[in-house]
């Protein structure tokens, strides 16, 4: 008995102290200042255990909390190579919305991957010792990550850290579009930026569960791209038959639900004019208040900074609001947003698959030149961190 008790607390204490985690700070002054910064790695309560993290993405969600309203193009680096410190301008205008977090040191990362290297004293958090693991809940650029078993989702056994690292927020925002669509009544959607590693597994998920989707995108290539992986229906919006493509496609799917990852601009009131002209067009008499029909577009992202506009020309069954992925789980409650973690993690390596133009280091996602290339948002752009990776391997 004493050996047992003597290889669980050698299993279960981390044998490294501290890590280094990656904190964005907004300062009164008007400067917003990226550094990384070494904390304790605690050791797991009853039911807590610690990740170190491998592999943790950048998503547009992220930056917006890494970056807040600064100027990415008047990053100053400072520092070390191994501790950088980055420093960007936040206009003036803009430091109203920065308020309420104001000198607050804040840690970034909405999710990430890696193993589970040390746990607690219960069942459930010895059970995933030694597991390759997906965590969802906050702070995960750092090198390690102490959390509730709970919050773990067990990798197959063949998956890797990068595997998983994004297989909580795109694919479960992927399904919860689906899953919205049809608890609100409508029959096939619309999606924008539908280009994006999100985009192309909300693709894989229409095709597999014989789903009408339109997509949008902005350019040719991100056209030809969805049409490679069996997208029917695609629009390119830099085209000047755009309006009459969008229309014809919704005649063909009868999309009246839409997801919009831009926010600003023109395009969501674009997509409810289409919406109301392919139901006119096989509407059997006229009505001066439009279609009865409703049409929805949710925002979701704000890709394009710029005020929402629209012309309402497109009745009065309509409506326009936000869909956040965190109050959508919520919602629909623990055992069916469950039924779709399990989906995810049965098609990690299909559906789910994710890919990345690049996997760096704490260190190097703190470089100008790295920052200048993830900080855009674009198609194609999208970066890895391995927390643990060392900087230049």
């Amino acid at each position: 008995m004493r050996t047992f008790q003597l290889q669980e607390i050698a299993i279960t204490t981390p044998t490294i102290t501290s890590g280094l985690q990656l904190r964005s700070l907004v300062k009164s002054s008007g400067e917003l200042e990226l550094s990384l910064v070494s904390i304790p790695t605690p050791n797991p309560a009853t039911d807590e255990v610690v990740v170190r993290i491998e592999a943790t993405p950048i998503n547009p969600s992220d930056i917006g909390l890494l970056f807040g309203a600064a100027d990415i193009t008047t990053s100053a680096l400072s520092g070390t190579t191994a501790n950088p410190v980055v420093t960007m301008q936040i206009p003036e205008r803009l430091m109203k919305s920065m308020a309420a977090r104001l000198d607050q040191s804040m840690p970034v990362g909405n999710e990430g991957a890696g193993v589970v290297v040390a746990a607690g004293s219960s069942e459930a958090a010895q059970a995933l010792l030694g597991k390759t693991v997906a965590v969802l809940g906050g702070a995960m650029y750092a090198q390690y990550r102490c959390i509730a078993a709970e919050q773990c989702l067990v990798l197959p056994a063949d998956a890797t850290p990068a595997d998983g690292a994004s297989c909580f927020v795109n694919p479960l925002t992927a399904l919860g579009m689906v899953d919205t669509m049809r608890r609100e009544g409508h029959t096939a959607l619309v999606h924008t930026a539908a280009a994006s590693n999100l985009g192309q597994m909300l693709n894989k998920i229409c095709i597999k569960d014989q789903i009408g989707l339109v997509n949008i995108v902005r350019k040719s290539e991100q056209a030809a791209m969805l049409k490679g992986i069996g997208a029917k229906y695609v629009c390119d919006a830099s085209t000047p038959t755009f309006m009459a493509d969008l229309t014809q496609a919704l005649i063909e799917t009868g999309a009246t639900i839409a997801f919009d990852a831009t926010g600003g601009g023109t395009l969501a009131g674009q997509i409810l004019t289409c919406m109301e002209a392919a139901l006119n067009r096989t509407a059997v008499q006229y009505s001066r208040y439009g279609s009865t029909t409703h049409k929805q577009v949710y925002i979701y992202g704000g890709l394009d900074s710029r005020p929402t506009e629209f012309i309402r020309n497109f009745g009065f069954s309509w409506g326009m609001g936000g869909w956040l992925l965190f109050p959508f789980l919520q919602r629909i409650g623990e055992a069916s947003a469950q039924k779709l973690r399990q989906r995810v993690v049965s098609e990690l390596k299909t559906t789910f698959a994710s890919s990345y133009s690049k996997e760096i280091s704490l260190a190097e996602a703190l470089q100008p030149e790295a920052i200048a290339v993830y900080g855009q948002r674009a198609t194609g752009t999208k970066y890895l961190i391995n927390p643990n990776r060392v900087s230049g391997t």
